[in-house]
């Protein structure tokens, strides 16, 4: 609708942007230099962030740079993970057929894991996405998860993603970090390239509209691109050619009441 009155190439503040393409800002460089340290060490770390602030987004950045010679990734997205269900997922994506019993799975995956490392010169990293919804009974597995021979050695890197409450559920942690939400030098940067990379060059939104943006939405990214492109629909339902401070207002009110 809006991308052809604009002239967009495409949607601005799509998520299904290449890591080329997305916005590098310096939480995010912080973060994927926590992450690379964690994979590179074979460390236990946990990375949090509030709702909307891109932790995903960089974990799939993070992902897509590490080489594929050298690591082996294992992506699990489940807010009623069990421990049967993680040895379950670890191994299936291994392409290994799990054992039916949740310590013979176990088993199954540590030997795996080790042959991996030792066997194959290459690391497994475990990443657990969501982790603040895993239960007390999952965090418990975790830490016996990470206790290979008594805590002097690991085969691996196990990192847990997710909302700002988990880091006080866990306390024997490597490597943490928690990602802020963008200032507003970086929410206007922000939205400039994602234009940019949307096809659009010349500025769509006045100084006083970014503020407003920036304000509304305290900096998370994923409610800036969603407040953003509701006001390009309003301007170009109004035959506008820039968004103001005034029409970011209207918005508002009209649609986030």
């Amino acid at each position: 609708m809006f991308e052809r009155y604009f002239g967009f190439t495409r949607t601005p503040f799509a998520r299904d942007l290449k890591p080329s393409d997305l916005f590098d800002w310096s939480g995010a460089k912080e973060m994927r230099s926590r992450l690379n340290y964690a994979a590179e060490r074979k460390l236990f770390g946990v990375f949090t962030g509030n709702v909307g602030a891109g932790k995903t987004t960089i974990v799939r950045w993070f992902v897509e740079e590490l080489p594929r010679a050298k690591y082996k990734t294992l992506y699990i997205h489940d807010s009623e993970l069990t421990p049967r269900n993680l040895y379950w997922e670890c191994l299936n994506q291994l392409g290994i057929k799990p054992r039916f019993y949740r310590g013979d799975a176990k088993r199954q995956l540590n030997a795996v894991l080790v042959d991996m490392a030792e066997g194959q010169g290459k690391t497994p990293v475990v990443i657990i996405d969501e982790a603040h919804l895993l239960s007390h009974q999952m965090l418990e597995e975790i830490r016996f998860l990470t206790n290979f021979r008594m805590d002097s050695y690991s085969p691996m890197s196990l990192i847990l993603v997710g909302q700002t409450e988990l880091l006080a559920a866990l306390q024997r942690v490597s490597i943490r970090w928690h990602l802020p939400y963008f200032d507003l030098s970086e929410t206007a940067r922000y939205i400039e390239h994602n234009l940019n990379i949307a096809g659009v060059t010349t500025p769509l939104f006045t100084d006083g509209a970014i503020k407003v943006i920036h304000e509304a939405t305290q900096g998370a990214a994923r409610a800036i691109g969603g407040l953003a492109c509701s006001c390009l629909l309003h301007a170009m339902s109004t035959n506008a050619k820039l968004v103001d401070d005034h029409s970011v207002k209207l918005v508002l009110e009209n649609e986030y009441r």
